[in-house]
């Protein structure tokens, strides 16, 4: 059976949605939304306020945020790029819940990001945990403007 390639990727705003959907058209892969059970608010996306939501979630590096929805096949799948928006220099822990609940064995995974100004941080470091027999790869972070020639090449040299 031939493997396949898919987009996954958790978008509070719609920006890391619509990079994401730019980059599977770009390379032909599948595309999957993380929803959270629970949708963000506005409120909750308050990185001003050390009691927001998505304060409270990223200072506890062990909260996995529950996952509404399921890839119906992962194991059609051998690469997998996995997208989000930086939150604290790093991904946000529903990207952790993500990638624990499949056995990622044999499967490579490469991070994508959008960000209005932070690089990647320590993202890596802190999903490596999450990505038990995968390949993680160096990832990257993107403007939401970057256009699928730019992503497709980035995909090539991966």
């Amino acid at each position: 059976m031939a493997k396949k390639t898919l987009v996954a990727y958790f978008s509070a705003s719609g920006v890391t949605a619509a990079l994401a959907e730019r980059l599977a058209g770009a390379i032909g892969a599948d595309l999957h939304q993380i929803q959270p059970v629970t949708p963000y608010s506005k409120a909750d996306l308050d990185w001003t306020n050390q009691n927001s939501r998505s304060s409270v979630e990223m200072n506890d590096k062990s909260f996995r945020p529950p996952i509404a929805n399921r890839v119906e096949d992962m194991d059609g799948y051998d690469t997998i790029y996995i997208g989000f928006p930086i939150w604290w220099y790093v991904a946000p822990t529903i990207i952790n819940t993500f990638l624990e609940q499949y056995d990622l064995s044999g499967k490579t995974i490469i991070p994508f990001a959008t960000s209005g100004s932070s690089g990647m941080g320590r993202t890596n470091e802190e999903l490596k945990a999450s990505c038990k027999g995968a390949v993680l790869k160096e990832g990257r972070r993107f403007s939401s403007s970057a256009d699928a020639a730019e992503l497709k090449a980035w995909a090539e040299n991966n």
